[in-house]
């Protein structure tokens, strides 16, 4: 804005300065205009800002305190005091004492004088109370509810409550938790440029937030300390590693480095830069002492504005409200009823005094709404951009060479990066000639019929150019349907955002849900604002169930696991949010020696099994034919006889002891006599009791050849009758899972160890053997298995031996943020397709299974914030503006930063002119790059398709496909300045043969004229990719209330 039209700040009146200054000081941080130091996020789009909305918020908005208040201006104060002191000298003149006998004029003025000193004491009330009010949510960057007590028994918040028998609320509950830990545990930058480019990278040093004895209370805050000792700064390997610890100050160390909040962690910040660069030899030092100014301080060195990213990025903006304007605007009228609203001006009907009160709510109340309405228009645009469904940047596929066209062969041998992969995920040169595979040996490059030979290794498109990936997936589409061959997908990427992303591709397909959240002790511990560890945590996980509880059928389950730390509360969140579910907890011994925790020594964790009414019975446990207990195939007691069931009555033949047949259901009128009728050289069967009584086998004919290998003879007595009995594959599952297959450190830790990776500190993967057992209880062979707290993959590696074993079609999704997700999750996935048995890195077997699975990497709510690009209104806007101080002021409150940003290629700002091309600017490693974004996988899941085929042809890709709603759809993608609309018909023309038999809807970037050649008989719809991706891409998220979950489904 042009703030030389802006009128000059009016000047307090006295005795409120102090107030004022107060409540700048707040509003100035509130409204993110106090850390010039940061340059990420919306802290670089508000510093651009600052000086604008720091110029209306001293001169345009406090001001209106003022007007409310209808106060007098300071020139009318100072011209009665000069009046005064005139009629004073005067009144001494003539030789009376203005101040034992005053005059009538003199009493006046003072009488006046006193009135303007209540209004005074009233505006310096006003700011007060604004103050007062906002700091009571405000902390650190989020709005969240302090803890307060009040007296007289009132109650210090209001929260919703339906009349329900239980409540569940935490502190937080209205807010979407929007912290990670991607940057907690490591932050990584580089320094330096080209070949003497280097990498820097900040860790925790400490997980023990009750170092030396200090415990987290209420008013302990937590701060980033530089580590002591030798360990604080290690330049030894590859990078320069520096360690902080995040935990309570000392008494010590508050005296050494004093202040609040922001204050007290920027005097830590200096120090620890002081000593890192003292550590330090001259060429680091050279490196990072390089200067990285801001405003504020130009002699900012580059170690220092990356020592401020990283303590600021975990230090606040953990949450972000649901609601902030009508959370505000409720507690504000409360707030002034209670606290400002003084009953006692009401009660002494004194007219000046009431007025002066109500006169204070009014101007409080009326500021205080502005407030709010700036507030909340940062914080909905944070919202928007939390909500928003984030792009793919990329996509993979991983398939094994059963299912690649032998015609790829020759290329796939002589790619380097495929056979070095080869090499070190599955020892493939260690693979000799013999008679299992054809005699075929390793060689470099290998041969095309070595690769024939071995059709368990894995091919991952990462390394290979796009056209290769084009012809891979064509191949693919032409065996059948794309989706359908698909086993797996795992995405990189925060959990909240790809669940958001997957709503309209996986509603109501998930059968089950597995997930081993972050238990929230010392060792897994979420990133949590200080003093609201477990209300974060069930933050956390509040809505991302009510997320993945959308995705589930209507027979899906969710298998939670959780330890002593959040058991109770996690029960309690799990029956709010399945009221109508079978909840069962389910102890698990992970570990013999247990844990020593508080006078006893923990064992075990929990499992939740959340069984919704439309799953009638769990599967059980599979056991050993060894271990299997058998029964009689025959029914007795009730509902037994032959009658109830006339498909159920036929002979089993049996020669030699053996079952070798089943015969046809028996006619009505036929009666065998006995259980046992001689023929030729067999024995017929028949479901006939000792008393020749008929009764009926417990399968009908139909369905007992599928359990013939659960069927055994058994000859009984000295008479030596037959009789059929079926043996027990599973056991009912018990609520106590204490068998050693289920211990973590044996079939979990070891597991990894064996397929050679490594085990990071903060993975705790759970045994194999306790995933098993929870997806198949509850999930049949061909179930969606779905765990979003992915963590080391053990869900993926229990789905693929569950189809490797049981020979089902199980699929699994995955999702993970953490650097694990490359470390472990995909060559874990990759290793356990090619080989089900692993020592020391290296497969015993070679006993791969067929499979296709694809990892796709997410746009990071970080990314978003970071790819912001602000631009000005034009000049012709701004004019308009100028001209219109209420316009002006409504547009400041409420609609600057979304205009202003909403040309940015994260928020969909440019055209998809090349969609092949289309990027994001973000921050990697600490530089900004451009990352690529795949459009059209980000497309495919915003309209939730299921793809049937994937083919570019002449220069389009065309990918086809059943949309959410169940249309079958073709898109087209293409770069407009290579095929315009003429060339996009004429494409069309030539391939509708291909595409156009069953369509009801085609989708091209770009304008064009496609609705055109529709021919007569055909009724598909043309529409513009660009209008439908930003719909799509900007609806709100559907995480809704439990009531509303249930009356979705009816």
């Amino acid at each position: 804005m042009n703030d030389s039209l802006t009128p000059a700040t009016p000047e307090p009146a006295p005795g409120a300065a102090d107030k004022l200054d107060r409540l700048r000081a707040l509003l100035r941080e509130m409204f993110q205009l106090d850390r010039g130091d940061l340059d990420f996020g919306l802290y670089r789009i508000m510093n651009l800002k600052s000086a604008e909305v720091g110029a209306f918020l001293d001169n345009d908005l406090l001001p209106q305190v003022k007007e409310k208040l209808r106060l007098t201006s300071d020139e009318e104060r100072a011209r009665l005091k000069h009046e005064l002191e005139e009629s004073h000298k005067a009144a001494w003149k003539l030789g009376l004492n203005p101040d034992s006998n005053p005059p009538p004029e003199i009493v006046k003025l003072n009488r006046r004088l006193d009135e303007m000193q209540k209004d005074a004491d009233a505006e310096a009330d006003v700011y007060n109370h604004l103050a007062s009010f906002f700091g009571r949510y405000y902390a650190e960057g989020d709005f969240i509810s302090q803890r307060r007590y009040s007296s007289g028994g009132r109650s210090a918040y209001l929260i919703p409550y339906d009349g329900e028998e239980v409540k569940l609320h935490w502190a937080n509950a209205d807010q979407y938790y929007v912290k990670t830990t991607e940057n907690y545990a490591s932050y990584v930058f580089t320094v330096g440029s080209g070949s003497a480019a280097r990498r820097v990278r900040f860790e925790i040093a400490a997980a023990d937030n009750e170092k030396d004895n200090i415990k987290e209370v209420n008013g302990r805050q937590r701060r980033f300390v530089l580590a002591g000792g030798e360990d604080a700064i290690d330049v030894g390997g590859a990078d320069l590693v520096i360690r902080f610890e995040h935990r309570p100050l000392t008494e010590g160390e508050k005296t050494k480095w004093p202040g609040n909040g922001n204050t007290q962690q920027g005097r830590l910040n200096e120090s620890a830069v002081e000593r890192i660069l003292r550590a330090m030899e001259p060429d680091w030092q050279a490196l990072l002492a390089v200067a990285a100014p801001t405003e504020a301080d130009e002699e900012r060195t580059l170690l220092a504005r990356h020592v401020d990213r990283y303590t600021a990025k975990n230090s606040f903006d953990y949450f972000i409200h649901k609601d902030l304007g009508g959370f505000l605007r409720r507690e504000l009228d409360l707030y002034l009823n209670t606290d400002v609203l003084n009953l006692d001006d009401l009660e002494r009907g004194d007219a000046a005094r009431l007025d002066r009160a109500l006169a204070r709510v009014r101007a409080t109340r009326h500021v205080g709404h502005k407030i709010i309405d700036f507030l909340a228009q940062l914080e909905d645009f944070q919202k928007r951009l939390w909500l928003k469904k984030k792009f793919v940047l990329e996509t993979n596929w991983c398939v094994t060479l059963d299912r690649v066209p032998e015609a790829l062969y020759p290329e796939i041998a002589a790619n380097p990066a495929q056979r070095n992969e080869w090499i070190e995920l599955f020892a493939a040169d260690e693979i000799t000639g013999d008679l299992t595979n054809g005699g075929a040996t390793w060689s470099d490059p290998p041969t095309v019929d070595f690769l024939k030979a071995n059709p368990g290794l894995v091919v991952d498109t990462q390394h290979f150019d796009e056209n290769f990936t084009d012809r891979l997936l064509a191949a693919l589409s032409d065996a059948g349907p794309l989706d359908e061959q698909t086993d797996g997908l795992l995405v990189h990427g925060e959990n909240f955002q790809a669940l958001n992303l997957l709503q309209a591709r996986y509603r109501e397909q998930i059968q089950c849900v597995y997930i081993d959240p972050p238990y929230n002790s010392k060792t897994t511990q979420i990133l949590y604002k200080n003093s609201y560890r477990h209300s974060s945590w069930i933050c956390l996980m509040d809505d991302r169930l009510r997320l993945s509880h959308a995705l589930s059928t209507l027979d899906g389950s969710h298998v939670v696991a959780i330890d002593e730390n959040e058991q109770e509360v996690l029960g309690r969140l799990l029956s709010t949010l399945f009221p109508d579910h079978t909840r069962i907890c389910v102890a698990v011994v992970h570990n013999k020696k247990g844990i020593q925790g508080a006078f006893f020594s923990y064992n075990h964790d929990y499992a939740f099994f959340c069984i919704p009414p439309g799953l009638r019975e769990s599967n059980g446990t599979p056991v050993s034919e060894e271990d299997r207990e058998f029964d009689n195939l025959r029914k007795w007691g009730r509902e037994s006889a032959r009658s109830t069931a006339k498909n159920c009555f036929y002979p089993i033949v049996v020669k030699d002891n053996a079952i070798v047949g089943f015969g046809d259901v028996s006619p009505d009128d036929f009666h065998p006599g006995a259980a046992n009728v001689a023929r030729d050289d067999s024995v017929l069967v028949y479901p006939v009791d000792s008393r020749g009584v008929e009764r009926k086998w417990r399968y009908a004919r139909g369905s007992v050849e599928g359990i013939q290998h659960l069927l055994r003879v058994k000859v009984v007595g000295a008479s030596g009758e037959i009789q059929i009995e079926k043996g027990r594959s599973e056991k009912t599952i018990k609520t106590v899972w204490d068998d050693p297959r289920y211990i973590a450190g044996d079939y979990g830790t070891r597991w990894l160890t064996n397929l050679g990776l490594k085990v990071e500190q903060d993975l705790y993967p759970k045994s194999i053997h306790t995933v098993m057992d929870s997806i198949s209880a509850i999930s049949d062979e061909h179930a969606t298995v779905l765990d979003y707290f992915a963590g080391s993959g053990t869900t993926g590696h229990a789905v693929v031996n569950l189809n490797r074993e049981r020979r089902g079609q199980r699929r699994y999704v995955l999702v993970e943020m953490g650097p694990h997700f490359d470390a472990v999750i995909l060559p874990r996935t990759k290793k356990v397709v090619h080989s089900s048995d692993w020592k020391d890195g290296r497969p015993v077997s070679r006993d791969g299974v067929s499979q296709v699975f694809k990892y796709v990497r997410l746009e990071s709510y970080e990314d978003t914030m970071d790819g912001l690009e602000a631009v000005p209104p034009s000049d012709q806007q701004q004019a308009l503006l100028e001209a219109n101080t209420e316009l002006a002021e409504d547009y400041r409150l409420r609609y600057a930063l979304g205009a202003e940003t909403s040309g940015s290629a994260c928020l969909l700002g440019k055209r998809f002119t090349d969609p092949f091309a289309y990027g994001l600017s973000v921050v990697r490693d600490g530089m900004r790059r451009n990352a690529p974004v795949d459009l059209p996988e980000t497309f495919n899941y915003l309209i939730g398709l299921r793809i049937e085929s994937r083919r570019r042809i002449d220069g389009v890709l065309a990918i086809t496909g059943t949309d959410a709603e169940g249309r079958n759809c073709l898109v087209l993608w293409r770069n407009l300045d290579e095929t315009d609309h003429i060339a996009l018909d004429t494409w069309f023309q030539h391939n509708r043969q291909q595409f156009a038999k069953s369509l009801d809807r085609v989708y091209a970037n770009g304008d064009h004229t496609l609705n055109a050649v529709r021919q007569e008989g055909e009724h598909w719809t043309a529409e513009t990719i660009e209008p439908v991706f930003r719909a799509a891409m900007f609806e709100q998220a559907a995480i809704q209330s439990p009531a509303n979950l249930r009356g979705s489904r009816e």
